[in-house]
């Protein structure tokens, strides 16, 4: 499975987000072919159905949660500067 099917997993769940939320609000989701194959509560639950059932890299965990921030991640690093001595 490439990219592009995982970025359709993802997008899936963007979209259908307020739906899934009511249906699975605070479960990981195993999502492939732009379907829940499966809601865990613990997410190594999740990623054993998923490596076992459909193998690595072929479907993607979700939590599902309302709201922009339960599927975006802000990273902060510091800046450093370099300068020859």
């Amino acid at each position: 499975m490439g990219i592009d099917n995982l970025k359709q997993n993802f997008y899936y769940y963007i979209e259908n987000q307020n739906e899934l939320v009511s249906k699975y609000n605070g479960k990981y989701l195993v999502i492939k072919d732009n379907e829940v194959k499966g809601a865990y509560d613990i997410i190594s639950e999740a990623l054993n159905f998923g490596k076992q059932v459909f193998g690595l890299g072929n479907f993607i965990i979700q939590k599902c949660g309302a709201g922009k921030e339960n599927y975006t991640a802000t990273f902060h690093t510091p800046i450093i500067y370099a300068r020859n001595v």
